[in-house]
């Protein structure tokens, strides 16, 4: 089984890093740290980075075909426009309302996301109760495009919707509920947002392993970053384990597959429920880790569709 550690990309002090993407489009990485409700992007080649404060706890976002982003705060989804996606330093956005989600339920919000292969948004959302136990199964997946609204997927419930991703035909959805410790994947069509023949795809092997965000490859394998457990682990189609890859950190939050020549695996990070003795041991904790592969294995994220002129807008 293949083995390497990354390394030290770009030093952050994020409090939870998530859903990093690679965008062909501007060349940078792109990033939430949601509890500072601020989206970043790095330009590796010069160093440059943009910040972008948001009104409220930034969960997952997507990049949109007209240029803007479809963000997903933590009760509603916005699309947001930048004046300059190539700019350096704090930058100002423009946000248009969408709807609200989950508005009469105040224990949600908004958490991981992806565009599936057709351009419609996938979310989840996750149980922000102090007490929260695996029996507190209150969060929802939805599916959220110009052309339908939002629907509401036939999944059950979680407390901790992540892993969100898509086979490379998009008829494979995967997804988890983090403190089930089990990946699971079903049956999707994204036009009816029908789901189907829920069933396991992988269960962690490590105790401390808490399945966060996750990502399809080239070859049709899927990359999880396991939090708590300070790796990176690639699965094959069939759910078998091909690879892993420490992580100098306790908390790995979300992989990327990326680079000019696809061939990066980047990782962000968080320092988010690390105690004072673990943040002095790990002072890295929340900043972006990395490592070149031996092949390109890197798939283009899907642009969200925000074309439609159709009656919902």
């Amino acid at each position: 089984m293949s083995s390497k550690p990354l390394a030290l990309s770009l030093a952050q002090t994020a409090m939870l890093g998530e859903g990093l993407q690679w965008h062909a489009g501007s060349q940078r990485w792109w990033w939430t740290d949601i509890e500072a409700s601020a989206l970043h992007a790095w330009t590796p080649a010069s160093g440059a980075l943009l910040s972008c404060r948001l009104p409220d706890r930034l969960g997952c976002f997507a990049h949109a075909r007209s240029g803007r982003l479809l963000l997903g705060l933590a009760k509603r989804l916005c699309l947001a426009t930048l004046a300059d996606r190539q700019a350096a330093g704090p930058q100002p956005t423009q946000l248009t309302p969408l709807l609200a989600v989950d508005a009469l339920e105040p224990r949600t919000r908004v958490n991981d996301g992806r565009c599936d292969r057709r351009g419609y948004f996938v979310f989840g959302t996750m149980n922000e109760a102090r007490e929260r136990r695996p029996v507190d199964t209150i969060g929802s997946f939805y599916q959220y495009s110009l052309q339908h609204g939002l629907r509401r997927l036939a999944l059950p419930a979680v407390a901790i919707a992540n892993s969100i991703c898509f086979s490379l035909d998009g008829r494979r959805m995967y997804f988890c509920d983090t403190l089930a410790q089990t990946i699971m994947q079903c049956d999707y069509e994204a036009e009816t947002a029908r789901v189907a023949n829920v069933r396991r795809f992988t269960t962690m092997d490590d105790a401390e392993a808490w399945p966060d965000g996750s990502v399809i490859d080239a070859e049709g394998c899927l990359w999880n970053a396991q939090w708590g457990a300070g790796q990176i682990c690639r699965y094959a189609p069939d759910g078998s384990l091909l690879e892993r890859h420490r992580v100098p950190v306790a908390n790995p939050s979300c992989p990327a597959l990326g680079g000019p020549a696809g061939d990066q695996l980047l990782v962000s990070t968080a320092r988010q429920g690390l105690t004072r003795e673990a943040l002095q041991a790990m002072p890295l904790s929340g900043s972006l880790f990395g490592l070149s592969l031996a092949r390109p294995l890197a798939v283009a994220e899907t642009l969200f569709d925000d074309t439609y002129h159709g009656d919902k807008t």
